[in-house]
């Protein structure tokens, strides 16, 4: 990919656009691995509190980190996995994307991406981190309620494939967000942003041509 100026990182923050308040980091630890909200706290009175049987879940002493600049920065560089939260705080989101694992991802991916475009509707895919499934990203102009988008993206799914969400025979796996709206104090579901860098050198968490698995030569461009 190109040299990565502030000019594209912010071009990036506007269009995978979640909370700004709070992020998800990918943690690895031996054979497991996840993705938990990044906080900031003193580590020896975490260790501390560890070991009287605590968990960062009911660690009090600790604040969310914000999604800067900075942090994308290092997600394109490759020195973090960030994932970002869909909902914002009033219950609406800037996106709606479709997750699709499995054999037949690509094929069903397209699908759904045509659907979409049946209705007016433009549809973006990305290769998944792991190269083996995609993402379908939907971007609105403005914040959009949760509910209003998850209902448009199930009746696509519907139209796609004949099928329900909970229905299991296709590779399409879930939405982002995942809920129509979330409690307070809660996150919902993260979805990991593309572009990560170690990734893009496999090919990976890149934007792809509408007829084959080819990266868009010139994905900044694209954006």
């Amino acid at each position: 990919m190109a040299p990565i100026d502030a000019q594209k990182i912010q071009l990036f923050i506007s269009l995978f656009r979640g909370r700004i308040d709070a992020y998800a980091r990918r943690w690895e630890k031996g054979e497991q691995s996840g993705y938990s909200p990044a906080y900031e706290f003193n580590w020896d009175e975490f260790m501390a509190h560890k070991r009287r049987g605590g968990s960062i879940k009911d660690f009090e002493n600790k604040k969310l980190l914000p999604l800067t600049a900075e942090v994308i920065k290092k997600h394109l560089f490759g020195l973090l996995v960030v994932g970002v939260y869909p909902i914002l705080p009033d219950n609406t989101t800037h996106f709606l994307a479709a997750d699709f694992d499995g054999e037949n991802w690509r094929k069903e991916a397209t699908a759904f991406i045509e659907a979409c475009g049946a209705v007016g509707l433009a549809a973006y895919l990305e290769r998944s981190r792991s190269g083996n499934g995609g993402h379908v990203w939907i971007f609105f102009a403005d914040s959009y309620p949760c509910y209003r988008s998850r209902r448009i993206g199930l009746e696509l799914i519907r139209r796609a494939f004949g099928m329900s969400e909970f229905e299991r025979e296709v590779s399409f796996d879930r939405l982002f967000p995942n809920q129509d709206s979330v409690s307070k104090g809660g996150f919902g579901n993260l979805i990991a942003l593309p572009f990560q860098g170690r990734a893009v050198a496999q090919g990976n968490t890149v934007l792809l041509e509408k007829e084959n698995d080819t990266p868009l030569p010139d994905q900044w461009e694209f954006l």
